[in-house]
């Protein structure tokens, strides 16, 4: 059988999560949201953050990050992300379509994380001008593409640039919980203290099966996000099933659990990696996305096993991208180096 490391979206459902939907799956209950597992997630969600919001459950990664943007730009807004973001390389224009034509603004930084000087020059380039779109919404993503991880002290500083420029901040969390797990510290210490507007909170990367919410901590919004939702198809009928997924996740910190097993998976990887001749790490391993450049040598004897592993088509100098999951064990981890070694 292969042994898994191209993505944490290739992962089976946790057992708990799995046992959710087959409790949820006895008996009729009120569609669109109306029942009561999902009243319990969002009520479970304000105990997480410790503050009053409005959660919705939707069922893509890219449809959380896109309708949440989209209600915070206009069709003339410029989105400012990383120029590794998801939503600029791999959502096939959907921010922009949802958004009805706002442009995604590209500001870089190092580790995947924006630089807020480099940030903040963008913003003031062309605001203000019917010339220029006009700066509506800054994007971070918590836990980075590169396995990175926002500080709570760097997400204040965006959030106080965001303020000052009158822009909403939304956060693509589609592995928050690997970052709160690394971080150790309290959920709303990267979110709404530190000025994030709107969160999508990411559950499939961490054992779902298919589910994340759209978190409004600025409340104004949510009231159109319902129907923004609606009018996007993703106003499920048996929303129940959404909410069952969500509903376990977060019961008894399950998430922390299974986040925590993925990232001290990717420390251990890392580790070993670091051990072999002319290896090397290109970012901080903070979460469970780990990029290596490997020797030739690694790369041929990878080539040829059951390792399921990611390399870009344009990356040549031998960097390859490792995603460890809810589920790599030790013995998964040995068998990869085994091979690289």
């Amino acid at each position: 059988m292969p042994v898994n490391f191209a993505s944490d979206n290739a992962a089976p459902v946790a057992p708990k999560i799995m046992a959710a939907l087959q409790r949820a799956n006895n008996g009729a209950a009120p569609s669109y949201g109306h029942d009561g597992l999902t009243r319990q997630v969002e009520d479970k969600l304000r105990d997480l953050f410790e503050c009053d919001l409005r959660a919705f459950p939707v069922a893509t990664g890219t449809a959380a990050n896109v309708l949440g943007i989209s209600s915070f730009s206009p069709p003339y807004g410029a989105v400012f992300c990383h120029p590794l973001a998801h939503i600029d390389n791999d959502e096939c224009g959907a921010p922009e379509f949802y958004t009805g034509g706002a442009k995604l603004v590209p500001v870089a930084g190092a580790d995947g994380k924006i630089d807020p000087r480099a940030l903040e020059e963008a913003v003031l380039e062309g605001g203000g001008s019917v010339h220029h779109v006009m700066p509506s919404v800054i994007s971070i993503t918590q836990a980075t593409e590169c396995g990175s991880v926002y500080r709570p002290d760097e997400i204040a500083e965006i959030g106080i640039l965001a303020q000052k420029h009158g822009l909403a901040l939304q956060m693509d969390g589609a592995r928050f919980a690997n970052a709160l797990a690394f971080l150790n510290c309290h959920p709303a210490d990267i979110t709404w203290r530190v000025g994030v507007d709107v969160l999508s909170f990411g559950a499939t990367k961490n054992g779902a099966m298919g589910v994340e919410a759209v978190v409004f901590f600025n409340m104004e919004k949510a009231r159109e996000f319902e129907f923004r939702r609606k009018r996007s198809a993703h106003l499920f009928s048996k929303m129940r099933y959404l909410s069952a997924q969500l509903d376990a996740y977060l019961e008894a910190e399950y998430w922390r659990e299974l986040a925590t097993n993925a990232n001290r998976m990717a420390e251990r990887l890392a580790d070993g990696i670091r051990g072999i001749p002319g290896a090397t790490i290109c970012y901080p391993v903070e979460a469970n996305i780990i990029f290596a450049k490997l020797p030739e040598a690694a790369l041929e004897c990878l080539a040829v096993s059951n390792i399921l592993y990611h390399r870009r088509a344009n990356d040549t100098d031998g960097k390859i991208r490792l995603v460890t999951s809810w589920n790599t064990t030790e013995q998964d981890i040995d068998a990869l180096l085994n091979v690289i070694s």
